[in-house]
This record gives structure tokens, sequence and C-alpha cells, in this order.
């Protein structure tokens, strides 16, 4: 089920305390706090999905050339003064100040 986020209702209109509520998609949005009876509006969050995801593996992925060639990136790496050798991606297989 869907976690939603809603704030309370300051009498001057202002937002105060969010909380998050577990719901169904088929439940009524809530208009009063569950526990306090104080008015609440719904907030519009970016959504939010779950699943492997680490530092390292989006590391691995930057760095694979394979998949930056894939991705439509070319990637050159410095092989002497003024000369860039192409990794991945299309292009000139050599790149040279010359």
């Amino acid at each position: 089920m869907p976690t939603y986020v809603y704030e309370v209702v300051l009498p001057d209109g202002t937002a105060g305390e969010r909380f998050e509520v577990i719901q169904r998609m088929s439940d009524p949005i809530l208009t009063t706090h569950p526990e306090t009876g104080e008015p609440v509006r719904k907030v519009i969050t970016a959504a939010y999905f779950s699943g492997k995801w680490s530092d390292a593996e989006a590391k691995r992925t930057i760095n694979d050339d394979k998949r930056l060639g894939e991705l439509g990136f070319t990637k050159y790496v410095k092989s002497s003064k003024g000369t860039y050798e192409k990794r991945a991606g299309d292009g000139p297989d050599l790149i040279s100040a010359d």
C-alpha cells in the first residue's frame, strides 16, 4: 500500500507538522488528523521507488565503458600529452591536439 504525506493546516492557513499515513489508493483523502482532529491537507511529493540501489552500484555502472556506449555516451581517456583514445561510444578512435 502507498504511503501518503499530510500536513496540519494551522489557523492562519500555513503548513504545520507533516506526517505519513499508509492508505489504500481507494481510501478517501484525510481531512482531519487521525489523532488530534486538526484539519489536514494532502502534500504532493516526488514518487519514491524502492529497489536495488547503492553508491557502489551507481559508480560501477557509470564507470562501465560498455554501458556508457549503450547509453549513447562517448568516453575518451588521455593516453599521452595532447592525445586521447576512445574507450566507449561512437566517434574517432583517437583525438589529438595536432
